[in-house]
This record gives C-alpha cells, structure tokens and sequence, in this order.
C-alpha cells in the first residue's frame, strides 16, 4: 500500500513545558501509519475537491484535510487510542474516479489492519471512495447502515460523478450487486434540495429527517428514537459528516453555507449515539474549504468532532 505522507505538514504545536500533569497533544502522538501499524485510528486526507468543481460548488476543499490537521495537532490527549496519519489521497489531471479508487484501497486496507479510518475532506465525493474501501472489506451478508449528517442528500444523477452523487453511486453498486440500501439522513434542507432529489430518497427506501425537526429537544428526541431501532439491526455503520449540515455561523467554511442548519450541540448528540452502538466501521468529516473559513472556526468544529470520533474507540490511551 503507497501511503503519501505530506511533506509540507508536521505534526507540531504547543507543549506545556511548565505544566506538572499530563499536559500531551494530538501532535505529541500522532505517528506515521506505517507496515507496522495496526489498531487505533488512522486519518487519511481526502485533498480533492474535483466533485464539488463538477457540482457547481466553491473550490477550495482539497486544502481540507490540511487545515484539519492543523486544527487538531493542539487538541489535548483525553482517551485516544494510537492516533496514526496515513497521509492524503490527491487527485491528478482531473481523474476523480481513480482518486476515489485510491482512497477506497487505503480504506480497506485500514480496516484489515484494524483501524478505524477517519477521512480528512475534500469534498463529499469522499464518500463514494470510503464506501468502496468498507464494501471491499465487507462480509456479503452485513447489513451496513449508512447514517449521513448532511443538508443534502447527494443522490443526484449525473454523467460524472460529483459532490453531489456519492449516495446514488453507492446506491446503484449495492442494487448491482444484490445488497440492500439502508440510508438514513439527519438536516435535510427543502430549501437545497429539488422535487426531483426528494421523490428520489422515497424511491430508495431512504429515511431522513430535515433540519427544522432538529431544533430542539423534542425532534431531536423523535429522531433518535427512529435511528436507534436502525442501528439496532446494523452488523456495520458507515458515519458521514457533512460540515454543511452545520449553521451557517458556525460552519462557514463550506462549499454550500446553511441558512438554518442543525446545530452544533444537536449534531454532537446524534454522532455520541450513533458512536455508542459500537458497530462504526469508518467515517468521515467532509466539505472543509479552508479559503471560506472565518477565523478557522470550521476547521475547529471539525476537529472537535474527528476527536470525538477518535475518543470513542475504547483502547489503551495513545503514547508518544
């Protein structure tokens, strides 16, 4: 397996010289994943926003996962297991499909090291690559369900793949190939998305909830009473963060910022539970598009999520 670490980034930051307890960072513990590797978690950098160029979006994400590494290298050390880099996935001559094939590889092969891989975004055409890296690793008979957190569906047909098909690829591979569909979507927008999209997600059994039911308690509440019965029946999760799903004040650092958006405490609530079932494969966090991010906050929402994440995986703490 070809693991390009980035050159241009190191894993530095702040070190409490002074401090007298246990004062270590992301940056102390992070190591490069390597033939040696195994367990933990792995991030991987999806450096590619060639989707989000063909969907009609702003460019800027492929300098994502960067930015991510950036926001995360300061976070203090709480409960993470090994964290390892094993490097970015980039997209030449414009050739998004073979990108995508790549980060699948790099994915599966995570996950026969066991590794949790946490995919650094880039643009939401990570998840067509992701997804290819878990059916490959997958058992025929596994359930796996898909829990997007997202202002939109990404079920769009198109000539070419983009930010905004990945669902509908991933949908018409396990039709192809006798698989069941479980799709479940948490801050749908009728504001973002199309009658067509809509009729489509019906078609497909898709279940979802929009981003005005998420307001508050109650709807937060009813939602996770339907997801828990869903990942109850899941022999695998697939957890996949859209930053987008986001306030626009809070996230505006994305390709498409939302008016509404579920917010951050809401969003935290809904990964905890999906996380807690124990049964999460991969995931990843994507849409980052440093260049429209306001004093980095996006980047910091997302890194507090990708360690959430990465604190859920229950192993002996990470050492430097």
């Amino acid at each position: 397996m070809s693991m390009d670490i980035p050159s241009s980034f190191e894993w530095t930051g702040r070190t409490d010289s002074e401090e007298t307890g246990p004062s270590l960072r992301w940056h102390h513990v992070v190591r490069p994943f390597d033939a040696h590797s195994r367990g933990g978690v792995a991030l991987v950098g999806f450096a590619v926003d060639e989707g989000v160029r063909r969907n009609g979006g702003r460019a800027g994400a492929a300098a994502g996962p960067a930015a991510l590494r950036v926001a995360l290298a300061n976070l203090p050390v709480r409960g993470e297991p090994d964290l390892w880099d094993a490097g970015d996935v980039a997209c030449r001559n414009g050739d998004l499909e073979e990108a995508q094939a790549q980060l699948g590889q790099q994915v599966h092969t995570l996950l026969t090291r066991g590794s949790l891989p946490i995919v650094l975004g880039g643009g939401h055409e990570v998840a067509w690559g992701t997804f290819q890296g878990i059916a490959a690793a997958q058992r025929e008979t596994s359930r796996l369900l898909i829990v997007n957190l997202d202002a939109h569906f990404d079920l769009r047909m198109a000539a070419r793949g983009n930010s905004g098909t990945p669902f509908r690829q991933i949908h018409d591979w396990q039709a192809a190939n006798g698989r069941p569909f479980h799709y479940r979507v948490l801050g749908i927008s009728t504001f973002a998305n199309t009658q067509a999209l809509f009729d489509r997600a019906h078609e497909m059994g898709v279940r979802y909830w929009l981003d005005e039911q998420l307001q508050d308690a109650t709807g937060l509440a009813s939602a996770q009473a339907a997801l828990a019965d869903d990942l109850k029946q899941a022999d695998a999760v697939y957890l996949t963060v859209c930053l987008d799903v986001l306030p626009g004040a809070q996230a505006p650092g994305v390709s498409a910022p939302s008016a509404l958006g579920v917010p951050l405490a809401q969003v935290e609530r809904l990964i905890d539970q999906v996380l807690a079932c124990g049964r999460v494969v991969a995931a990843d966090v994507a849409e980052l598009n440093p260049s429209q991010d306001r004093d980095g906050l996006t980047a910091k929402v997302a890194a507090r999520l990708i360690a959430r994440i990465a604190r859920s995986r229950r192993e002996p703490k990470a050492t430097p």
